[in-house]
């Protein structure tokens, strides 16, 4: 009983924000190649298969792990992203955000909260997220992690708070200064 009531706070806190900038993981680490996946994703309610690697032949990805749809902190973050990206296609960089919710409640989400500006990915199982070491511990869900990969598929930023305040101003300087060392 004492550990269910435990994880029930631990559960509680998280999803409340009290946790706001404690990373729950240890993420990439800069300069480490990011691992390469191809997922459901959907743009504007529309699904398709994103493909890391083919993203990176056209410039910087922006990829970014988020707990969970339509909560507080990744509606608030998905808002920013979708605010920021004229931004980021102006450094030739593309953003996607990956979460273990439903393909089905991301095509709503990648409209209302995205604002049709970005593809959300769905990674049910986890995998993606495990393998970018974003997962958080007890929960079947992603902690907020960002991460800019270079087009060699380095990554060049790594990011991890749960609060979603400087995710897009961290990532975009980032992008920026990569665009302009290839300048």
């Amino acid at each position: 009983m004492r550990r269910i009531l435990q994880a029930s706070v631990f559960c509680a806190t998280v999803l409340t924000g009290a946790l706001a900038c404690t990373p729950a993981h240890a993420a990439l680490e800069t300069g480490s190649t990011a691992p390469d996946f191809s997922a459901p994703a959907s743009l504007g309610g529309k699904e398709f298969t994103y493909n890391l690697a083919e993203a990176l032949k056209k410039g910087p990805v922006v990829l970014y792990f988020y707990p969970a749809a339509f909560t507080k902190g990744c509606t608030l973050e998905a808002h920013d992203f979708a605010e920021a990206i004229p931004d980021f296609k102006a450094a030739g960089a593309s953003v996607i955000g990956i979460s273990m919710d439903p393909i089905a409640k991301l095509d709503k989400f990648s409209v209302s909260e995205c604002r049709s500006a970005f593809p959300v990915a769905a990674d049910p199982s986890g995998k993606i997220t495990a393998a970018y070491k974003a997962k958080m511990p007890l929960l079947h869900m992603s902690s907020r992690t960002s991460y800019v990969i270079a087009p060699d598929g380095k990554v060049i930023l790594t990011y991890a708070s749960m609060s979603p305040d400087d995710h897009v101003a961290r990532t975009l300087a980032a992008v920026k200064t990569l665009q302009a060392k290839t300048h």
